[in-house]
């Protein structure tokens, strides 16, 4: 029986860590990312360097950000060391963290754009010259002393490229822009996560899951995780297509990956607001939800689809939109884009 339980939990954990690619052939899609990421960290060995350019990854989350980010790491042969922006409050907890790296390792910031601007002063000349500038006392007995950090390399990633300022964006020596996936590469990642996990699985229910994954990775494993329970619950020890959509009527995942938090952004505009345009932060409002969830986890994808239009009034729901909520647009005489 390939789905089972397993009662050792460091083994559940050491099949959950597993999963993150180890080597460059493990990552799959982002392919031009990948060979870019290549040649920078090539040539900068072949340069005698123990460090790479500081590179900033942009675009939706659970696309592999992170992940690339070990890659990089691994292959520069040092450790990764994971920080977000909020987490950098004061000057301080940018020095607890850069004082503590050694000469290779890899810096990654999560949620760039949520730094703190004043924090952004202290990471120029750390990025350019690798020296940390503090200011000691205060009023007539203030003095500043430079520290000299290790040649490292810093790895920034964020959902809002737009929110991060044009100074610390220039620093960074090359911007990648992750993008969602094609079915073909989503399969390949869950027949490999399948094979992790021991999961016996159809490939008709692997495509089934693809659909519905949002064209992300994070996602696509997430969803194999709760059929792989399912079938597990039910003492199933193959999992079929009839059993992945038990799973998502459960679970309220449409045909489009939709769950219900994407049908009450559609039905809200179109219901309560005549399709549109609506502010974000009317319709954050109105759908209770964050404005940073709508933008950063919602919109993106209901966009790919073309089920909403962002117009400089706000957004507007299309007609691929009131198709899918089968309902008719409340002015008949509107244009659509």
């Amino acid at each position: 029986m390939s789905v089972k339980s397993r009662n050792d939990n460091n083994e559940i954990e050491s099949f959950e860590t597993s999963l993150r690619p180890e080597r460059w052939e493990d990552f799959i899609g982002q392919e031009k990312i990948k060979e870019n990421i290549k040649i920078i960290i090539t040539a900068a060995k072949e340069r005698g360097q123990t460090h790479c350019e500081h590179l900033l990854f942009y675009g939706p989350p659970g696309l592999g950000k992170t992940s690339m980010s070990y890659l990089v790491a691994k292959e520069l042969g040092g450790n990764l060391k994971i920080t977000s922006g909020p987490a950098i409050e004061k000057v301080g907890d940018l020095a607890a963290i850069i004082t503590n790296l050694s000469d290779g390792d890899v810096l990654f910031i999560d949620e760039v754009h949520r730094l703190n601007k004043a924090i952004e002063e202290y990471l120029y000349p750390v990025m350019e010259d690798f020296k940390l500038h503090l200011t000691v006392g205060k009023g007539a007995m203030a003095r500043t002393m430079e520290l000299k950090l290790p040649k490292f390399t810093m790895i920034a990633a964020t959902t809002r490229l737009a929110l991060i300022s044009s100074p610390l964006r220039d620093r960074f020596g090359a911007i990648f822009q992750f993008d969602y996936y094609n079915i073909e590469d989503l399969k390949k990642i869950l027949l490999r996560t399948s094979k992790i996990l021991d999961i016996d699985i159809e490939e008709k229910a692997i495509e089934l899951i693809c659909e519905r994954s949002r064209f992300t990775p994070r996602i696509a494993n997430r969803l194999l995780k709760r059929v792989r329970d399912f079938a597990q619950v039910h003492k199933e020890s193959k999992i079929t297509p009839d059993i992945v959509l038990k799973t998502f009527k459960l679970l309220d995942v449409d045909e489009k990956g939709l769950e219900k938090g994407d049908r009450k952004i559609l039905e809200t505009i179109a219901n309560k607001f005549n399709g549109g345009p609506v502010g974000l932060q009317l319709l954050a409002s109105a759908t209770n939800e964050e404005e940073d969830t709508i933008l950063d986890i919602y919109e993106p994808y209901l966009l790919k689809l073309g089920l909403i239009e962002r117009t400089p009034k706000g957004r507007i729901l299309t007609m691929e939109g009131y198709k899918y909520l089968k309902i008719k647009p409340a002015n008949q005489n509107r244009i659509f884009i």
